[in-house]
């Protein structure tokens, strides 16, 4: 009975209780959570060193940087603020310059038209080539004898002031500011008929007719530069990807 007590069971083997087929002993399960866990000594090669400062198996930060602002819907290097056809905003001083021009215009227009429908002269000297009573009351005063200079001048002043003010130069559809080149090329080109009407079928100049020429003279130059100078930027971001 005592050398039955005293008897030990050597290292490694087995005890009278037998272990189910297939299961792991508490050594062996040990060892496979160590080979299991990333960076440990049974999941790592021999001879492979971790870098210094920086966790076995982490990623670099320069690369989860990168793709995390990659990731992200704002983020400027991945979403370009704007696209290849986008169109800057006009500048401060581009708008202010043509709303100015336009109310001007727009007040001339309806001083003059006040004038023509209450048949009042307008305040203007007679003497000598400028006699603005002889131009206001003439027959080129009226478009093929029936659309009054003035009126007309009234309406296209009244479009000029909504499409050239803050609210109409925000606006990005195309068709704005088609709408705007097209209109001052036309009243550019009606200005010069008048011209033509008052130097040589009329023999007189008004001086009313004459501010509202030099305004849409301005205006003209203005709409003009800003279709020809203000064009879409040129996107790096776009240009790099693309040479990629």
């Amino acid at each position: 009975m005592s050398k039955t007590r005293n008897r030990q069971v050597p290292a490694g083997g087995k005890t009278g209780a037998r272990q189910p087929a297939g299961r792991p002993g508490p050594r062996q399960s040990s060892q496979a959570r160590d080979q299991r866990q990333p960076g440990s000594a049974g999941g790592r090669a021999a001879g492979s060193k971790p870098a210094a400062g920086r966790p076995a198996g982490a990623r670099p930060a320069g690369t989860a940087g990168a793709r995390a602002a990659r990731s992200q819907p704002g983020a400027t290097a991945a979403q370009p603020a704007t696209g290849p056809g986008a169109i800057p905003p006009a500048p401060r001083w581009l708008i202010i310059a043509t709303l100015a021009l336009s109310v001007i215009g727009l007040g001339i227009s309806i001083y003059l038209t006040i004038d023509h429908l209450t048949g009042a002269v307008p305040i203007c000297s007679s003497k000598g080539i400028i006699n603005c009573a002889n131009v206001t009351t003439s027959a080129e005063s009226k478009v093929f004898g029936i659309f009054p200079v003035s009126e007309l001048g009234l309406a296209f002043y009244a479009f000029m002031v909504v499409v050239n003010s803050p609210w109409g130069w925000r606006l990005k559809h195309p068709a704005v500011r088609w709408l705007r080149l097209g209109s001052v090329i036309v009243g550019i080109g009606f200005v010069l008929y008048l011209v033509y009407a008052e130097l040589i079928q009329i023999g007189n100049i008004c001086l009313w007719c004459t501010g509202v020429h030099i305004v849409t003279f301005f205006l003209f130059v203005l709409v003009v530069f800003d279709a020809v100078f203000r064009q879409a930027p040129v996107n790096p971001v776009a240009r790099y990807g693309a040479r990629k």
